[in-house]
């Protein structure tokens, strides 16, 4: 019985398991049937190994994902496999026993399921997950969380649980709601993000709280965003942006340089303040791969009779060379009028002189003021865009577009920096109110004082953002624990005190007993695990995840109650 190794994984047996007779289970990989041998390879999370058998009707009725427990001698493979961790050795077959035949047709193969639709992936998640390009990344996933558990806790962050089931508040994002049985008329709702609990952790005395927190926000998904995503939430009494600022670059370089394969940016990392971001990069998340930068050139076109720049913000992009045919051109000119831009205008340096089609409606001056604000030499080109405010937003989505099509991106590098000072209020023009800009929760920069002096644009916040290759990894502030200034951030909003009550009770009430100063953040983990795999949708690294679309194809969600559900809940369905 000491020759016989009953658990023992597929993917773990090596050469010095020869002779031993072993007991392997798994699902059936591959057959191959050569008429007097038949060839079989069994998987598991571990790995593959190779069965061999002169038992050729053993397999009459056999089909592949079918689970088995196979047992048999090890040998040495007469034909080596390099590129299987186990293609030294070989199972020859003494028994085999099916433990969950599989009856169906296969939707797609396992091993190739990639290939496959996303609809048909996620209806049949379960297959998806065997293949190993696939389980890989959610066994990666838990790796990486671990490793910020354990972060966290070598930090002194305590953590906790928050709950899941709430109150709706308005926090930016629709939220998903659930009706209350005992309670008619009213509803729970899951959370955002567990932005009160927190801060009312830290009035609670707690020093750092942490927690791998689920988010639930009813809004349409993409690429990056689906209905309920993970962050890692953390909140620190008594702490400065600063302290933040510390302890986010701690858990971004750390999990990055131990989890990816590429050069990450030293600490600290780069600070950039929102209104810089937005003249450089036309975007509050940079990709600082990209060396493009964005040049206002409104000040040379302040006076022009060309009606194309007359009375408009006029943003410049300057490649150093740029060698496409014209037809290159007009697509790219076509691209950025579909995302909303009026035109594209470009120039070319030729000689030290100014190429292009609007040249000639442009004045000696400008011309000069051209060549002088851009430092123009032989050979480089000019891409201008002009217009309203969203220009600025236009000359980022070119910035990149450019960085892409010209190859300037080094993809061996994660990019991060920190973005700060973020607006606190934006001007809504359809409802022509003030609205807050980001986090309501954040505390302004100069307290009541700068609330009060009239100058709403300019009223900056203790937001800041972690960004990294174009993503936003992170988005924190330091919170406003002061219910005069949240009564008048809440004011400039359009929310009276009486909103502040209903909505916020918890904190309102709370901050009447003494809060500690406190900030925090909460680095995006589905975000993390996606740029550390290289993957561009969020989806194929959720376990479960829903489709582009929010349905869940696997369970069947959303789905309809029966009439007796719905009348416990005091719902009745409209037309």
């Amino acid at each position: 019985m000491e020759n016989i190794y009953r658990n023992i994984y597929c993917g773990d047996l090596r050469k010095e398991h020869v002779g031993k007779t072993v007991k392997v289970a798994g699902w059936i990989n591959s057959i191959r049937n050569l008429g007097s041998l038949v060839f079989l390879t069994l998987r598991d999370e571990t790995g593959l190994v190779q069965v061999i058998s002169e038992d050729v009707e053993l397999f009459n009725d056999i089909t592949r994902e079918s689970t088995a427990a196979i047992e048999g001698v090890v040998r040495m493979r007469s034909d080596i496999n390099p590129n299987m961790p186990t293609g030294e050795i070989e199972i020859v077959l003494d028994s085999i026993k099916i433990l969950g035949k599989c009856m169906n047709v296969l939707p797609f193969e396992v091993n190739r399921s990639k290939d496959a639709s996303e609809e048909a992936r996620l209806k049949f998640r379960y297959l998806d997950l065997r293949n190993p390009l696939v389980h890989e990344k959610i066994v990666f996933r838990t790796k990486v969380i671990e490793f910020l558990r354990n972060t966290m806790k070598s930090l002194d962050f305590t953590e906790i649980s928050t709950p899941i089931i709430t109150a709706s508040s308005p926090e930016g994002a629709r939220d998903f709601v659930i009706p209350s049985r005992n309670y008619k008329g009213k509803f729970y709702a899951l959370p955002q993000a567990p932005q009160i609990y927190k801060q009312l952790l830290m009035v609670s005395g707690f020093n750092r709280y942490f927690q791998i927190a689920p988010c639930f926000r009813d809004e349409d998904c993409r690429a990056d965003r689906t209905l309920e995503f993970y962050q890692l939430d953390l909140e620190m009494s008594f702490a400065t942006e600063e302290d933040v600022y510390q302890v986010g670059e701690k858990i971004f370089y750390d999990t990055f340089t131990k989890f990816g394969n590429k050069e990450v940016s030293p600490r600290p990392f780069r600070r950039i303040a929102f209104k810089e971001a937005m003249e450089k990069y036309g975007s509050d998340k940079p990709d600082l791969r990209n060396p493009l930068i964005i040049e206002d050139i409104t000040e040379i076109f302040s006076n022009t009779s060309f009606n194309g720049f007359k009375e408009k913000i006029v943003k410049a992009i300057k490649v150093n060379s740029c060698d496409k045919p014209n037809s290159w051109y007009k697509k790219l000119e076509e691209f950025i009028k579909e995302k909303g831009a009026q035109g594209l205008a470009y120039i070319k340096v030729e000689e030290n002189e100014l190429k292009s089609t609007i040249t000639k409606f442009l004045s000696v001056d400008e011309i000069n003021g051209l060549k002088n604000t851009l430092k123009l030499e032989t050979g480089n080109v000019v891409f201008i865009l002009a217009g309203d405010k969203k220009v600025v937003k236009y000359s980022g989505i070119l910035r990149n577009k450019l960085g892409e099509e010209l190859e300037l991106i080094d993809n061996n590098k994660f990019e991060f920096c920190i973005i700060n000072d973020f607006p606190m209020f934006e001007y809504n023009e359809e409802e022509e109110k003030w609205d807050f800009g980001h986090n309501p929760f954040s505390m302004p920069k100069g307290g009541l004082e700068a609330l009060r002096n009239g100058d709403i644009e300019n009223v900056v916040a203790h937001q800041y953002d972690f960004v990294c290759n174009g993503c936003e990894m992170a988005s924190g502030a330091v919170r406003n624990h002061d219910i005069e200034i949240m009564k008048e951030a809440f004011a400039i909003a359009g929310y009276d005190e009486e909103v502040i009550k209903n909505k916020f009770r918890s904190l309102y009430t709370a901050f009447q007993f003494g809060a500690p100063p406190h900030a925090g953040m909460a680095p995006g983990i589905d975000r993390i695990i996606m740029l550390l795999t290289d993957e561009e949708n969020l989806r194929e690294v959720q376990v479960f995840p829903p489709n582009v679309s929010g349905m869940d194809l696997l369970m069947g969600s959303p789905n309809e109650l029966d009439e007796r559900q719905l009348r416990e809940l005091h719902i009745k369905i409209r037309d």
